[in-house]
C-alpha cells in the first residue's frame, strides 16, 4: 500500500515539483494533495500540469486568528486522508494544536545547515557570519520552530562573491535532490540521517 502524501506550499513550488516527480515507479508513496495558503502561488498550476489534486486555503481572511485558519487546512487535510505532511516552501508558522495533529509525519525543508540559522535570511546570515559553507536540512517538524529532528543535510560552499540570492540558487539544488531522497527513506520508515555530499 503506497503512503499518501500531502505536499504544503506558499509560492512557486520548485521543491513541490522535484518531490511530485520523485514519487513514481517502485516509490513506496504517492501525491495526493497539494495545499497551498496563498491563492495565487505558482506552483498551484504546476501540481495541476503535474495531475496532482489542488486546494487554496487564503490565510489572509482569518486574520490572526491562527488557529481558525489551521483548522480549516487540518479539514481539508482530513478529506485527502495523506500519511506524510511535506512542506515545501509553506511560509506559515504552524501552532501547536496543528503540530500536535501531524506529529510524526511531516516534513519540512529549511535553506540551512541547522542548527543554524533557523527562521528566515538564512543565506545573508551565513554570508555575514563568514561562514564557509551553507546548505539545506530536512527535519521533523514540532513545536520548536526549525528544531525538529534533523533527517538530511546537503552542504555547499560559500563562495568569495556570494551574494544571498547566488548562494540561495546553489542551495535550491541541492534541496531538490535532498528532499525526494529523505522523503522516499521516511515513506519507508526509515529515518537515520543521510548526508549528500
Amino acid at each position: 500500500m503506497k503512503k499518501r502524501v500531502a505536499i504544503l506550499i506558499s509560492g512557486g513550488g520548485s521543491n513541490m515539483v522535484a518531490l511530485v516527480n520523485s514519487m513514481t515507479g517502485d516509490h513506496p508513496a504517492r501525491p495526493v494533495l497539494v495545499l497551498s495558503n496563498n491563492p495565487q502561488a505558482g506552483g498551484i498550476e504546476k501540481a495541476r500540469d503535474l495531475g496532482v489534486e489542488t486546494s487554496a486555503i487564503d490565510h489572509r481572511p482569518f486574520g490572526r486568528d491562527r488557529e481558525a485558519f489551521e483548522a480549516a487546512l487540518h479539514a481539508r487535510l482530513m478529506e485527502a486522508k495523506p500519511d506524510i505532511l511535506a512542506l515545501a516552501g509553506f511560509m506559515r508558522v504552524l501552532t501547536p494544536w496543528f503540530i500536535e495533529r501531524w506529529q510524526g509525519r511531516m516534513l519540512n525543508i529549511h535553506p540551512s545547515l541547522l542548527p543554524r540559522y533557523k527562521g528566515l535570511d538564512t543565506h545573508a546570515r551565513a554570508i555575514a557570519a563568514g561562514d564557509r559553507e551553507a546548505g539545506c536540512s530536512v527535519h521533523e517538524v514540532t513545536a520548536d520552530l526549525d528544531g525538529g529532528p534533523v533527517l538530511g543535510q546537503a552542504r555547499v560552499p560559500i563562495l568569495p562573491d556570494d551574494t544571498p540570492e547566488s548562494l540561495a540558487e546553489r542551495v535550491l539544488v541541492q534541496e531538490h535532490r535532498l528532499y525526494p531522497m529523505v522523503l522516499e527513506r521516511f515513506a519507508r520508515g526509515n529515518r537515520t540521517r543521510v548526508d549528500l555530499p
